[in-house]
């Protein structure tokens, strides 16, 4: 029989990250364990607080509620969870680390043998420009080819200098850069804001206006000559039906994926077959998790096969993060299989 219990864990910042939603120096995860006789599982419920739509004063109950019910089928589970995407990617987790030979290698593949990588773009948090350019300058002297940007903390006018400054030095067939504004464009102005950007021979911006506006959100795709990709938009979007009418009412050209977020991984691939139906790019990009959680993305996503830079970079932000095989090369994410993991719970 099954057992599961689950530890709370506090992962601290390095130094605080911005963001349109404010300035973050904390991030509160759940670690899931399962055991069976002498294997042991571990997935992690990464709640984003802020963004999460499963941040719920109920929250830790759904998880004992889970831990009491673990008997249940994986199907009755996940339909019972429903509302809470971060603690399905958890169970999925779990439960393919418990039927795994290493409770790690959830997927393996070339990834984890060492014998590939995973191209990731480099990501810019917000701050004073001055901060936000050496972050620019410390990227590219990595050798990262694709950078991303968050934007909408700090005045226009000085984004599009530090963009400008970018596109001075290295034109776009040497660096992709991708911006994310998180909902921070107003409607009446995006469509312009959008104009002045794309003249910076920018890939694509995520989330220019706040979610759940879709008649807005669709003018602006098909008004806008920069690519448009969802990302908040997605959350909170269960059944694949309210999707799939999601993506055709918006038309959007691209979609950000992220597995906390929006299901597991369950949920992803509803996402990834509806997208590829309906001519839309995707990607996928972690949410903040501790390595436990990028580790499961990460394997996951190399088996996809996809070749655009993923978002995958958020492993090196904290003190106390979990020492794991996961290593980073330039722009390349790599798994070390001589190195091991270090995790006590």
């Amino acid at each position: 029989m099954i057992k599961a219990s689950y530890q709370a864990y506090t992962l601290n910042f390095k130094r605080p990250s911005g963001t349109s939603r404010g300035v973050l120096t904390q991030k509160q995860t759940y670690f899931l364990k399962l055991s069976h006789n002498t294997k042991v599982g571990i997935g992690e419920c990464g709640l984003l607080k802020g963004l999460s739509i499963d941040n719920r004063p109920d929250y830790e109950a759904k998880l004992q509620w889970l831990c009491e019910n673990i008997h249940l089928t994986k199907e009755e589970l996940l339909l019972k969870l429903v509302e809470f995407p971060s603690i399905q990617f958890g169970l999925e987790m779990a439960l393919k680390s418990l039927a795994a030979e290493d409770p790690f290698l959830l997927n393996p593949s070339k990834f984890t043998s060492g014998e590939a990588s995973i191209p990731i773009n480099g990501l810019i948090w917000m701050g004073e420009r001055s901060f936000m350019k050496d972050q620019i300058e410390e990227k590219l002297e990595a050798g990262f080819s694709c950078i991303k940007l968050k934007i909408g903390a700090i005045d226009f006018s000085s984004e599009i200098d530090l963009l400008s400054y970018i596109r001075s030095e290295y034109d776009a067939d040497t660096i992709e850069i991708r911006v994310d504004a998180n909902g921070a464009f107003l409607p009446k102005d995006a469509l312009r804001k959008l104009q002045i950007l794309n003249e910076l021979d920018l890939h694509s911006i995520e989330q220019p206006i706040k979610a759940k506006q879709w008649e807005v959100m669709r003018d602006l795709c098909e008004a806008s000559p920069l690519p448009i990709a969802l990302d908040e938009e997605l959350i909170g979007v269960f059944s694949k039906s309210k999707k799939e009418t999601l993506l055709k009412t918006i038309k959007p050209q691209y979609i950000i994926l992220k597995p906390s977020l929006i299901g597991g991984y369950q949920g992803t691939q509803d996402w990834i077959e509806l997208a590829e139906e309906n001519n839309i790019g995707w990607w996928l990009t972690s949410a903040l998790e501790s390595n436990v959680g990028l580790n499961a993305i990460a394997q996951y996503t190399y088996m996809l096969n996809t070749k655009m830079p993923q978002g995958l970079g958020t492993g090196s932000l904290y003190t106390n993060n979990i020492p794991c095989p996961l290593t980073l090369k330039g722009d390349q994410l790599q798994y070390n299989p001589e190195s091991s993991w270090e995790i006590n719970i």
